[in-house]
């Protein structure tokens, strides 16, 4: 029976404020036998990861699409076993690394699959800390359709921060529900001293495309639209149905007043019948 050892280790991650500082990092060693299928290179499985935010933050993942961002995100990092042997080694050279990325969002139900990992948490509270956990399909961790996604070549978003990612985000995302997040906010700490601090915000922000291209593999139908720009869009139709409301009121109005004035104004007289002789 395969165990996967859960590890809990240091790394750097840069701050949302634009900073550096010392952070902790869970972290799901995987076994070699899980591999990527559909690249030019066989790229196999290391680990996998989590980023999200602190509690009653929206934010969290390190990728947004439409500028939204969601709640935590998942990467399954993945290195070219056809050149290298190791991840260290690959983490260095031009396309070492293959990651896929899956956003994380709120949902009502609980999600088995991420329970096979949340459930452990309290194991590694603190760093250096190391457990097993039973085994369990990854392939649950990811969205039930694959096939729309986004792809780029990018770095990883820890120092050094490597150019060699072959990035796959999937448009479709997970769903883990309220409690779930929470304990995955508040379970991890990063300081052992009293009183300690919890980990959070272990995620870097949005960086500049710097030129490169984002390729999709598929075509949306229409805009996307982000949910303040949705409320907006709301409002204005609202406002504008409203002013040609009144418009069409004050119109009506107008003419109903033209045609009392008209009628008004008719003065009847009566007509005599003349005989010329």
């Amino acid at each position: 029976m395969l165990f996967f050892a859960l590890l809990l280790e240091v790394t750097w991650i840069l701050a949302a404020g634009g900073g550096h500082h010392w952070t902790y990092e869970v972290q799901l060693s995987l076994p070699a036998s899980l591999y990527l299928g559909g690249l030019p290179r066989k790229y196999v499985a290391a680990q996998l990861h989590l980023h999200w935010g602190q509690k009653g933050s929206p934010g969290g993942s390190e990728h947004q699409i439409n500028s939204e961002a969601t709640a935590a995100e998942l990467h399954i990092v993945h290195y070219d076993s056809d050149f290298y042997s190791s991840l260290s080694e690959a983490a260095q050279r031009p396309q070492g690394l293959a990651v896929l990325g899956i956003l994380i969002e709120v949902g009502e139900a609980e999600n088995p699959a991420y329970e096979h990992i949340l459930s452990h948490l309290h194991e590694i509270s603190h760093k250096d800390q190391k457990t097993t956990v039973p085994p369990f399909s990854v392939r649950e961790l990811l969205p039930s359709q694959l096939e729309q996604f986004y792809r780029y070549n990018g770095s990883l978003t820890t120092p050094p921060c490597y150019q060699n990612v072959l990035w796959t985000v999937f448009y479709r995302r997970a769903q883990i529900s309220v409690g779930q997040l929470e304990r995955l906010q508040q379970t991890l700490f990063s300081t052992e001293e009293e009183p300690s601090e919890a980990l959070v915000q272990n995620y870097r922000t949005p960086q500049p495309l710097n030129q490169r291209t984002v390729f999709a593999s598929f075509i949306q139908a229409g805009p996307t639209y982000t949910t303040g720009e949705m409320l907006s869009l709301a409002v204005g139709i609202l406002l504008g149905c409203l002013c040609l409301l009144l418009a069409v009121y004050f119109i009506a109005r107008k003419i109903r007043k033209k045609r009392l004035g008209n009628r008004k104004s008719v003065v009847f007289t009566s007509a005599r019948a003349t005989t010329e002789t």
